[in-house]
């Protein structure tokens, strides 16, 4: 079943000035829809949109309310690709099917921007290129190849040597970097919930606190049964990320739900601002461990980074981030931290999105490895076109079998030990580079 969380308030975090929320009731009695949806985070809500569009009745169900999870705690970096570079695709999945996902993949970015346009969402959007950064000299090398395959493709992206990264980030930890234009940043709490309004306006319909407590297949149809209501649907797209759970027999099984810690300054004085991030960029870095920031557009520093994968809250994570915030950027001080908050991110072992169909009209789309602003959303609109008739090839992501993590019953303590080796392994490759 689906669980509620603790508390459906969301936490106090850097974007909690955002517009207010559409009404999103419960769910009560029973009603039909064509495709009924398990999650409103950017994915759910993306499939609830794109399906409205094309004239079909769509209901999304959500345990809290749309944003609650990771769709609105991230860090509003709208980054494009996936882990794996465009060579990496086509060897894996074939030519065609390959070229396919990095053209979907490389384009999520633009995909997001034009549908906050086309829908009028107020949200802080910015395509202002994203900088891939990383911390020691071995490692430009890999980022020199990865720039050259998306150069040959068209994309604009543009290595960056020491000097240049340390002009347009405003510090001098990196090496080298990936310049990428095709990227940027917004506000993702009110991004999702612009995406919520749109939803709404197309048609659909939203019902939070309405937890899915168990799928039953009926008459060739699917039944989504909640507390005080059911919605019974051709298809069911499930779109819960890293909050899935046993829903579906094993789903929970194929991903690893980290925590995404994040820290926030006060308003940086104007003389500091114009020393920080000068290009105004978003910057994620190439550790195995890594760091990500930007200024938000009030002026305040945003410094992330992963954390274990249970919701600890330990006040040390937040600490280390904002030791490595004044180790990045000294011309800040000793600034006031103003917000710290978490959510999290679903890591799959291959760091690719997977969409499954393990059932004739059961669809799914989870796995963004620290994507999901892009991916999220584009994933969406990719499994309301599969809902709909489109094959996997016509939407050009291929389907997978679910398949369990290893030794996934044992996640908490294995990752404790790889998460203290990877950091042990990025300080010592800091080291051999200074």
């Amino acid at each position: 079943m689906q669980h509620a969380p603790a508390s459906a308030d969301p936490p106090l975090s850097a974007w909690s000035s955002a517009d207010a929320l559409p009404p999103t009731r419960p769910l009560e009695g029973d009603r039909r829809a064509d495709v009924v949806i398990v999650g409103a985070g950017y994915t759910g809500l993306s499939a609830a949109l794109h399906v409205a569009e094309r004239g079909a009745d769509a209901v999304a169900l959500d345990a809290a309310e749309p944003g609650w999870g990771g769709s609105g705690r991230n860090g509003g970096q709208i980054i494009p690709g996936v882990k794996d570079d465009p060579d990496d695709l086509e060897r894996k999945f074939g030519s065609a099917m390959g070229r396919r996902m990095w053209l979907n993949a490389g384009g999520a970015a633009d995909f997001v921007f034009e549908l906050i346009s086309r829908h009028k969402i107020v949200c802080h959007a910015q395509q202002c290129g994203w900088i891939s950064a990383v911390p020691h000299a071995r490692g430009v090398e890999t980022l020199r190849k990865r720039t050259a395959q998306w150069q040959r493709r068209g994309a604009p992206v543009e290595m960056l040597d020491r000097h240049r990264v340390a002009e347009l980030t405003g510090t001098t930890s990196y090496a080298g970097g990936m310049l990428d234009r095709r990227a940027g940043s917004l506000q993702p709490l009110s991004y999702v919930r612009g995406l919520a309004r749109a939803v709404k306006k197309a048609g659909a319909s939203i019902h939070g606190r309405s937890v899915v407590t168990k799928l039953e297949a009926h008459d060739g149809q699917w039944r989504a049964i909640t507390p005080k209501g059911t919605v019974t649907a051709r298809k069911v797209i499930l779109a819960t990320n890293a909050y899935t759970d046993d829903l579906w027999p094993g789903l929970r099984l194929t991903v690893l739900p980290v925590q995404s810690y994040q820290v926030a300054t006060r308003p940086l004085p104007e003389s500091v601002r114009r020393q920080v991030l000068p290009g105004g960029q978003p910057v994620s870095d190439l550790r195995r461990i890594l760091f990500y920031f930007r200024l938000d557009p009030d002026g305040r520093l945003l410094m992330g980074g992963r954390g274990p994968l249970d919701d600890t809250g330990d006040p040390a994570l937040f600490a280390r981030l904002e030791a490595a915030a004044a180790r990045f950027f000294p011309q800040i001080g000793t600034p006031e931290w103003e917000h710290r908050w978490s959510g999290r991110v679903a890591l799959t072992a291959d760091h690719l999105p997977h969409m499954h169909e393990p059932r004739p009209g059961v669809l799914i789309g989870l796995g963004y490895n620290g994507r999901g602003v892009a991916m999220a959303t584009l994933m969406g609109k990719l499994l309301a076109d599969r809902a709909l008739g489109s094959s996997p090839a016509q939407v050009g992501w291929p389907e997978l079998p679910i398949t369990p993590i290893p030794l996934h019953a044992w996640r908490l303590p294995v990752m404790s030990l790889v998460v203290h080796w990877k950091r042990f392994q990025d300080w010592i490759d800091t080291r051999g580079s200074a």
